[in-house]
């Protein structure tokens, strides 16, 4: 199993969205790089659902139930299907996860604008430990 972070701006699709909706096609992503890491994703695998804005945090938990398949709006590009897993009782905010020195290199921190990107399973065990 992998991880990742999805980034979604909450005036956009919000967790609250997510658990009404269940599941989902994960859409609207239009960076290469972020459409690469798209191509990764294998059924099972768990995401941060990352709330960007006015607060941004990991507010909640995915996990990837159909693997990456052209998106009909522009076939350069594809989806992934996520169903909710869980809303964090309490969201890790972006502050935090920069103070934290052994958070250092999650990609969020070094392109801040990417809005799918891998997690590693000790950066996956430490923010979920918080």
């Amino acid at each position: 199993m992998h991880y990742w972070l999805l980034k979604t701006e909450p005036n956009d699709y919000s967790i609250a969205d997510m658990e009404r909706d269940r599941t989902v096609a994960w859409d609207g992503v239009r960076n290469y790089q972020a459409r690469n890491n798209m191509k990764l994703m294998q059924v099972g695998d768990q995401a941060f659902f990352y709330a960007s804005g006015k607060n941004p945090s990991i507010v909640g938990i995915v996990k990837v139930i159909k693997p990456h398949y052209p998106d009909p709006a522009d076939p350069r590009f594809v989806l992934v299907d996520v169903e909710f897993i869980k809303k964090l009782k309490s969201p890790v905010a972006l502050t935090v996860i920069k103070s934290m020195p052994e958070l250092s290199g999650l990609p969020m921190l070094r392109q801040s604008r990417l809005s799918v990107m891998p997690v590693t399973k000790e950066q996956w065990k430490i923010i979920c430990d918080l």
